[in-house]
């Protein structure tokens, strides 16, 4: 048969396979799916059992049947969704409707199909969570428009005392994405080193989700972010002052796959589960508030502090957060009951078989202590469970143990399906603390340390408090609670410091420092000891993270046990409104009113505005700058105009920065009318 295709079936099979938002101008299907086309003779009718018609389906650049990367099938009388597949739904005569299907494992990625002599089509063939034969199968309809089809989301920083909740412009969908998600595959070192494997090999979303892990950071490879933690931002921008993923993925894109400068943690989550997303993987962006970073597996922090309490920097530290994604697939590698979700760290840490990535490793094997499952189980396990054993350096060389209690992995925090609301998972990492199957765990996890601790130190007892108004240039106390559980009269000395501290624990300048070498307790008493911060001390030091970090070090005479207490504090930023201006409709011109109030004593310079949001701004970051300086107590505020192209419930991004207020972050949610 002499073939030729008609082109306008774009716009039914992208809508019926959830791709329409990627556009209706080229086909884009979902594995193990069946799509529609018309085929109209040139010569001749089709006959049903007399006419035949092969079909050759191929990807990548060395299409092999031995690598599953090239299909050769013929007509069948029905569509068999296990395989690739094609049948005739359309009666005898000149134009032909053919139902075709690929198989729910085939490879991702753009396929060409030959049909008989001169038929030719291509397509796009993504992952398909909708189909209960592909390994990425999710059965909840919320659960798939929030991990899959969301464009937005909500990432979740702050302190665990005080999760703040950041918002971030996945933009999956936004123009030309996903032509550079698959460029990130093909960039990615096995590709390049063997093609026709690496295509092989896309389709398994666990091979796919650990070369995203790699390619994310550019460590090994021509990845799409670099990583930067200190001394400043020089020749890129601070990773705070990223607002979604679109930007970052173009500017990669288009400077020729250099990397991005500068990501973090989050940003480096937040891209991978773009990336995720696109390729039809449900994923999602998880916190970890006080992670652990162990560089040596034994799943203890050692951590050294001098005698001001202050932190001496080594490898292993504690982050006051981190960001991961996790990734939705079964697990046929493993035993049965891994399948669900995979947590894969894209932040560049330590190697995993050379290379710098991390995972995916089933979330059930951390919290069962599992750690010889793949991928990195070990290193994932710590930054949840790791012990913390501290030391003192003293001026003279020697060194004595501190007592220390903190627990690592708390909080662990994702956006909840279908609101803005902060959802703790912590019980799909940990059974609960002293529980026996929390033990059994630690023991099958050899986490010795764990299993041997002592009761915490019924003595002397110190705790940090705060006050709930503590915000940015304000001046605020923060008080240390000594209680003595003894029967006895204790003597101390107590140091209570505090400073400037990243999120990933580099400290910075001295905020505020008392030292009182006489406090006395009597028996069953308390002394609450209060430490001013000043924003006059404060506010030049702290870094765009806004956290402080407070330690008392209290040393007790008749003993000389010392304690040690540590907590973060992180600054609020003054609130953003978001006022939308006429009535939110599909290709109506909006107006967004956004008003900042300066809550510093001092002026705000070079004051600019900046918004995003997919299918809101059109695929860009718009920006107002201030013309004028913003007096202390008044308000920033602008009108910035954008063109919504897609109803439905989006979210406005929203970004400030100034000379002394950097990339303080807001969102309104708006719901889009056709």
């Amino acid at each position: 048969l002499a073939l030729y295709q008609d082109f306008d079936v774009c716009e039914y099979n992208n809508m019926d396979h959830r791709t329409d938002l990627n556009g209706t101008d080229r086909l884009i299907v979902r594995r193990g799916q069946p799509f529609s086309i018309s085929l109209y003779l040139r010569s001749g009718t089709y006959q049903p059992g007399l006419s035949s018609l092969e079909c050759v389906a191929e990807t990548g650049p060395q299409p092999s049947e031995q690598y599953g990367t090239r299909a050769s099938f013929g007509l069948s009388a029905n569509i068999d969704t296990s395989r690739w597949s094609a049948a005739v739904t359309s009666p005898p005569g000149d134009m032909v409707a053919l139902s075709i299907c690929s198989a729910p494992d085939a490879p991702i990625g753009r396929y060409t199909m030959t049909l008989g002599r001169s038929g030719r089509i291509e397509f796009i063939l993504l992952f398909n969570p909708w189909c209960p034969g592909d390994s990425v199968y999710m059965d909840n309809q919320q659960s798939l428009a929030e991990y899959v089809l969301s464009q937005d989301g909500i990432i979740f920083q702050g302190s665990h005392g005080h999760p703040i909740p950041t918002p971030w412009n996945f933009g999956q969908f936004e123009s030309g994405i996903l032509d550079i998600c698959l460029r990130v595959l093909d960039m990615n070192p096995r590709c390049l080193n063997n093609p026709g494997k690496d295509c092989s090999g896309r389709r398994n979303p666990i091979y796919v989700s650990r070369v995203l892990s790699a390619m994310v950071n550019c460590n090994d490879d021509r990845g799409v972010l670099l990583g930067k933690w200190t001394d400043g931002y020089e020749g890129g921008v601070s990773p705070m002052f990223w607002r979604g993923s679109v930007e970052i993925l173009r500017n990669w894109s288009t400077q020729a796959c250099q990397p991005v400068r500068y990501g973090q943690c989050w940003v480096f989550a937040a891209v991978a589960c773009s990336i995720s997303r696109a390729l039809g993987i449900p994923c999602r962006v998880v916190t970890n508030y006080l992670s652990a970073h162990d560089t040596n597996s034994n799943l203890v922090i050692e951590t050294y502090i001098d005698e001001n309490g202050d932190l001496i920097r080594s490898r292993e530290m504690i982050w006051n957060y981190h960001c991961w994604v996790e990734s939705w697939m079964t697990r046929p590698d493993l035993k049965p009951d891994f399948n669900g979700w995979q947590a894969s760290d894209p932040t560049p840490q330590e190697k995993s078989e050379g290379v710098y990535c991390c995972g995916p490793v089933p979330v059930r094997a951390i919290k069962e202590g599992e750690l010889t499952f793949k991928y990195d189980a070990p290193f994932v396990f710590a930054e949840v469970n790791a012990d913390v054993t501290s030391f003192m350096k003293k001026k003279d060389g020697s060194i004595s143990k501190v007592t220390y209690t903190t627990t690592v992995g708390q909080k662990i925090s994702t956006k909840s399906v279908g609101s803005d609301a902060r959802e703790d998972i912590t019980h799909l990492y940990k059974y609960p603390e002293g529980s026996d199957e929390e033990r059994e765990a630690f023991r099958k996890a050899n986490h010795q340390n764990k299993l041997l601790q002592q009761q915490q130190n019924q003595g002397l007892h110190v705790a940090i408090k705060v006050t709930s108004d503590m915000k940015k240039g304000c001046d605020f106390d923060v008080y240390a609670v000594v209680t003595n559980n003894t029967q006895s009269e204790k003597k101390c000395r107590l140091v209570f410091g505090s400073c400037a501290v990243s999120y990933n624990g580099f400290l910075g300048g001295n905020c505020g420092f008392k030292d009182l070498l006489n406090v006395e307790l009597s028996p069953g008493g308390e002394r609450r000891v209060p430490l001013r911060l000043n924003y006059s001390k404060y506010g030049g030091l702290i870094t765009e993270d806004n956290l402080i970090r407070l330690a008392v070090l209290l040393l007790d005479y008749s003993t000389k046990e010392t304690i040690l207490t540590v907590r973060n504090i992180v600054l609020e930023n003054p609130e953003i409104k978001v006022r939308i201006l006429g009535e939110p409709k599909e290709n109506r011109k909006l107006a967004a009113e956004i008003t900042l109030q300066n809550p510093l004593p001092e002026p705000l310079e070079n004051c600019c505005f900046s918004i995003e949001g997919a299918n809101l701004t059109g695929g860009c970051v718009i920006s107002e700058k201030l013309g004028s300086p913003v007096g202390p107590g008044e308000d920033a505020k602008v009108k910035i105009y954008f063109t919504p192209t897609h109803f439905g419930l989006r979210k406005l991004v929203v970004d400030f920065d100034s000379n002394k207020l950097c990339h303080v972050k807001g969102y309104r949610n708006v719901i889009i009318g056709k």
